[in-house]
């Protein structure tokens, strides 16, 4: 055993969730659907590269004037 360690230690976060998971054994099931819906995805290569190619430089001075309509 590791000096640092502590013998039947259990902090109040992992109990919590030990406790959310023993009211709802579905959670885990439901939380990877939803990061197969929101993270999960494969990406198009092609359009990524013309994403990027598409970007405009940004000035030096964000708030410059060149291109006002007025004229300034």
């Amino acid at each position: 055993m590791s000096i640092f360690a502590r013998a039947h230690y259990t902090s109040e976060v992992t109990r919590f969730i030990d406790e959310l998971k023993a009211k709802k054994p579905t959670l885990e099931a439901e939380q990877r659907l939803g990061r197969a819906i929101w993270w999960d995805k494969k990406l198009d290569l092609s359009e990524q590269a013309d994403y990027q190619n598409a970007s405009v430089p940004q000035q030096a001075y964000v708030y410059g004037t060149s291109g006002h309509p007025n004229g300034r």
